[in-house]
């Protein structure tokens, strides 16, 4: 055989052996002899798994990092702290994926291990759950040589969580839903139901996006059944539902005590809300707003004390709306209920009555009389014409007589004062004349004013027309008191 087939045939055989040194399960038929720590006592104390963390915690993290678990090293040591194991056994010919274990002072490891030994090996169990993995770990009884068992897929159902609030709100509020509380999952889904029990929306959440706002233009008690679905598809089954209800509106209603007002101005008119309703609570405040014809704002009154009504006294005549909004208990506010076209219209035709004391030039004959008639307002306020017709008593005795009159008067107003003239006729006041007919001037002063009812007191002067009728022979002065009704 010549010198390359020799180093052929040497080289062969070393990779058999090689393949064979690396590739096949190796025996394990007893255990301690190679200790990486000890473990005193049958089952370790907390003392013990202390010792362990506090003495050989260097050797530990070096042959997790050898092994390629360095990431492991912690939750491991976390649980070694706390005693959190089991006992356990292995059995034989089960298979050990690797070992840590102390020779010649230096740690090292062995992998693919198969327990070949007398019997079970009695071994106490630590399991470290890293995502959905759970990987235990392994102390022979007789040594503490840490060894890997095995690992284990693990896939925990979804958990779902949801949280609505508010859990009343009114109409378009925003409804804020949380899904952020659901556990292992990868996705989420929110189903909402309406009062009549039909679905309404629907909206895929994430963990990454677990919230979602929403709102709702329908009163009514609203249903949110939701799901969480793990990594592995499967949906949750804990039950996972909310509630909100959405407040019905209040129903506003309003009424007049007069429409059309008619010689209303200055007289109290009620507007009545007392007939709005809610469904579900009560009404606690009714807005009212009055406006004229030109949409002007004539008052503002909010009232909050039952029975949820408006008194007004218009102080000129015009057409005007009025409208109401309720609130409820819940801060829910109607539509506006209306009325319109409302007129309002002052009183222009007036009864009258006039008494007072009279003066007539000629030695100056007392007088004591009155009037009644009609005043009409031309201009509501500021200009009216006075109609009236009655006697005088004279309170002497011959020549003077007692006569009759009437007046024709325009007048002309400012607040409370107002001035006019006119014309008159009156009987013959003694014998020895004739009837006149007079030129009136007339001053006066409101002293009250409720809009349908005046009172006035004015001072008038007569001056007679015709030949021979001079004023400082003739005049004729009037005191009196006027009430218009």
């Amino acid at each position: 055989m010549n010198y390359k087939k020799l180093m052929a045939v040497i080289l062969g055989v070393l990779v058999v052996l090689s393949f064979n040194s690396y590739a096949q399960t190796k025996k394990l038929k007893e255990i301690g002899r190679y200790t990486l720590v000890r473990i005193k006592g049958e089952v370790p104390t907390s003392e013990v798994m202390q010792t362990l963390v506090d003495r050989y915690a260097g050797d530990i993290k070096y042959g997790f990092d050898l092994a390629g678990f360095g990431d492991l090293y912690l939750p491991f040591m976390d649980q070694v702290k706390a005693s959190s194991f089991k006992e356990g056994e292995v059995a034989v010919g089960q298979r050990i994926e690797w070992m840590l274990f102390r020779s010649q002072g230096k740690v090292k490891i062995v992998k693919d291990l198969e327990w070949a030994g007398q019997g079970p090996l009695p071994i106490f169990v630590f399991t470290v759950e890293k995502g959905y993995t759970l990987y235990d770990f392994m102390m022979p009884r007789a040594c503490g040589n840490i060894s890997f068992l095995r690992t284990r897929e693990v896939m925990p159902d979804a958990v779902c969580a949801i949280d609505v609030s508010p859990n009343r709100a009114n109409i378009n509020d925003p409804i804020n839903v949380d899904m952020s509380g659901s556990q292992h999952a990868t996705s989420m889904e929110v189903a909402v139901y309406g009062p009549d029990g039909q679905q309404v929306a629907t909206k895929s959440l994430s963990p990454d996006s677990p919230r979602w706002q929403t709102k709702f233009s329908e009163p009514g008690e609203y249903v949110f059944k939701a799901k969480a679905v793990n990594p592995k598809g499967k949906a949750s089954t804990n039950p996972c539902e909310a509630k909100t209800y959405i407040n019905f509106p209040p129903i506003c209603k309003i009424w007049s005590s007069c429409m059309p007002c008619k010689n209303y101005v200055g007289r109290p008119i009620t507007f009545d809300a007392s007939n709005s309703t809610d469904p579900d609570g009560q009404v606690v405040k009714v807005d009212f707003e009055i406006r004229d014809e030109a949409g002007g704002i004539v008052d503002t009154v909010s009232d909050t004390e039952k029975p949820f009504s408006l008194e007004k006294v218009f102080e000129k005549p015009g057409v005007f709306t009025i409208t109401a909004v309720v609130t409820d208990d819940y801060g829910a506010m109607s539509e506006p209920c209306k009325i319109e076209g409302l007129e309002v219209t002052q009183k222009l035709l007036f009864g009258l009555v006039e008494v007072g004391p009279q003066l007539y030039r000629g030695s100056y004959g007392s007088y004591v009389g009155g009037r009644v008639g009609v005043l009409y307002w031309l201009i509501p306020g500021t200009l009216d014409i006075e109609a009236a017709a009655g006697g005088a008593l004279s309170l002497k005795s011959e020549p003077w007589k007692s006569v009759a009159l009437g007046d024709l008067l325009l007048h002309y107003h400012n607040g409370p004062f107002f001035i006019g003239g006119g014309a008159g006729f009156m009987t013959k006041v003694r014998e020895n004349r004739d009837a006149d007919f007079d030129l009136l001037g007339n001053v006066g002063v409101d002293v009250f004013n409720n809009w349908t009812t005046l009172g006035s007191v004015y001072f008038r002067l007569r001056w007679p027309l015709g030949e021979g009728r001079t004023f400082s022979d003739n005049h004729k002065l009037e005191l009196g008191f006027r009430l218009l009704f």
